[in-house]
């Protein structure tokens, strides 16, 4: 009888969120995570949460919120939630642009490092950063050294990296990629495919939030790829994680955003790379 009176209450909708719920969440968010929630995404705040509410039988947006800030309890909670709010839809290659700009960059320095450090900031379920392994791997083909690259992976939601690091995904996330690279680097799961180990031991996974990159020791990277992330932030708050990222470059190193996410960033010692469709800048050596 309680089974049968959870699920039909799971079926009704939700009453609507009020502003005062509105900001106390969107405050939440920002404080703990830099996520800016405007009032265009209100929708999507309310959606996502009305979604996992349904899912614990909680009945409203403040009963919600208390139960998220409650001590030990609540940071489980929030983990999960976390996760809903900032792992979007990915696939292999998303961005083809964004990766033939890393390639291309790889190839040309090839012969200079032998071992470049690659960065996919906000790695989501892992589609972003086995891309840069394959691009590392394809970039530096022929050459001796060409096991010798590390593809660090970062992002905020445990739960997506724990995916990540079964590098197992169905084929539509593989739309992108063509037959030759399908053949190479993946092998077939059921109606699944899985990253094969000589790609997957080239990329580390780490648990991070991008408003701590002051207190983490990364450094030294020839390629930092951040798309999609900045998206979430103000536009203080974008320049100041851009500025992380740019201290943590090597001189020569390439830094990729998403076309947009970054508007009258100036960095010193960075030079714009002429691009439409990508918004890169190499850091200047000396």
């Amino acid at each position: 009888m309680a089974t049968n009176v959870v699920e039909k209450w799971s079926m009704q909708e939700l009453p609507p969120m009020n502003d005062r719920q509105f900001q106390q969440w969107r405050e939440l968010l920002e404080h703990r995570i830099g996520m800016q929630v405007t009032d265009q995404r209100r929708h999507f705040l309310q959606t996502s949460l009305g979604m996992r509410m349904r899912e614990i039988g909680c009945p409203d947006y403040q009963s919600y919120y208390n139960s998220v800030v409650d001590g030990t309890k609540g940071l489980i909670e929030w983990a999960t939630l976390v996760d809903r709010l900032t792992v979007q839809e990915t696939r292999f290659f998303r961005d083809m642009q964004g990766f033939k700009l890393v390639k291309e960059y790889l190839q040309t320095r090839k012969r200079k490092n032998a071992s470049p450090n690659l960065w996919s900031v906000g790695c989501a379920t892992g589609e972003e950063p086995y891309s840069l392994s394959i691009v590392a791997k394809e970039a530096l083909a022929g050459e001796a050294g060409e096991n010798n690259y590390s593809v660090t992976a970062t992002d905020i939601s445990q739960p997506a990296l724990n995916k990540a690091r079964e590098g197992v995904f169905g084929e539509r996330k593989l739309e992108q990629l063509d037959q030759r690279l399908r053949d190479k680097y993946f092998r077939h799961a059921g109606n699944q495919y899985q990253v094969t180990d000589e790609l997957k031991e080239r990329v580390c996974f780490i648990r991070m939030n991008v408003l701590d990159l002051d207190k983490l020791p990364l450094k030294d990277f020839d390629v930092i790829y951040c798309q999609n992330v900045l998206i979430y932030f103000r536009r203080w708050r974008r320049k100041e994680i851009a500025n992380y990222l740019a201290d943590r470059l090597v001189p020569g190193g390439l830094l990729v955003f998403g076309t947009g996410e970054l508007v009258d960033w100036q960095p010193p010692g960075l030079t714009r790379i002429p691009n439409d469709q990508t918004q890169a800048y190499l850091k200047r050596k000396g």
